[in-house]
């Protein structure tokens, strides 16, 4: 297995980590457990973004600027919801 598919694995594995987080802080039944949940689902998401700037940083995780036209698009139809 190559650093990539590692990397990936990593990344997949943190982003999933974080879905199971964000759904027990949501459904807490107490201010403590909501706190805990919450305190892992930050450490998480710093997790997972650092590991995506890694990736970004050697080309394994690419992104494509969209244009500006589209962009400004959907934000005006979803401007006057």
């Amino acid at each position: 297995m190559d650093d990539k598919i590692i990397m990936e694995n990593l990344l997949n594995t943190a982003k999933g980590v974080c879905d199971l987080y964000l759904h027990g802080s949501i459904e807490s039944p107490t201010m403590n457990v909501h706190q805990v949940f919450d305190s892992a689902l930050n450490d998480s998401v710093c997790m997972q973004g650092d590991i995506f700037k890694k990736m970004s940083a050697k080309g394994w995780y690419t992104t494509e600027q969209e244009e500006q036209q589209k962009i400004t698009k959907v934000k005006d139809q979803f401007a006057g919801m």
